[in-house]
């Protein structure tokens, strides 16, 4: 029997069971972090839709501007969240997102605000912290930082799993 897929958010669930009831309407996500991270699945996934359905009216992008047949999204890192609870209207969540581009590795370290609208968490906008081309520290071990800037040991983060 096939082991179901893992969701590309990094929850270690079933996509099926974890981002994919958002992505087919079956459920909303209930934080701004859950929708961080099932929009960083549709852009893995390339659901364009479900990318301009939870992005808030105000700021939104033209379709044609998001896809990039070039990038392939790996992981999603959640750095921090404030706000953005159940109870909350307005929440901020900074992530890392690692991907390739044209096979070489890329991270995007970005903070995002988020506002919920008739109890509905829409993306409104990000602060682009860091993003560049990941150089990785020749025989420098798992014990060595990661060179993507985490602070954290290559072997706790880029080069976990």
């Amino acid at each position: 029997m096939d082991t179901p897929p893992f969701c590309p958010c990094g929850s270690g669930i079933d996509y099926g069971q974890c981002c994919g009831l958002f992505h087919s309407g079956d459920k909303l996500p209930a934080t701004a972090e859950a929708l961080m991270r099932s929009r960083f699945t549709a852009y893995a996934k390339d659901n364009t839709g479900y990318i301009l359905a939870t992005w808030d009216a105000a700021s939104r992008l033209e379709k044609q501007s998001l896809s990039d047949e070039n990038l392939v999204w790996q992981k999603l890192e959640i750095i921090d969240t404030k706000k953005g609870g159940i109870s909350d209207n307005k929440g901020i969540v900074e992530f890392k997102a690692f991907y390739l581009n044209k096979g070489e590795d890329y991270m995007l370290h970005e903070v995002s605000r988020f506002i919920k609208k008739d109890d509905r968490w829409f993306y409104v906008d990000g602060v682009v912290k860091k993003v560049g081309k990941i150089i990785p520290q020749l025989n420098q071990g798992k014990n060595a930082p990661c060179p993507c800037g985490s602070g954290k040991k290559f072997k706790r983060c880029c080069g976990a799993g």
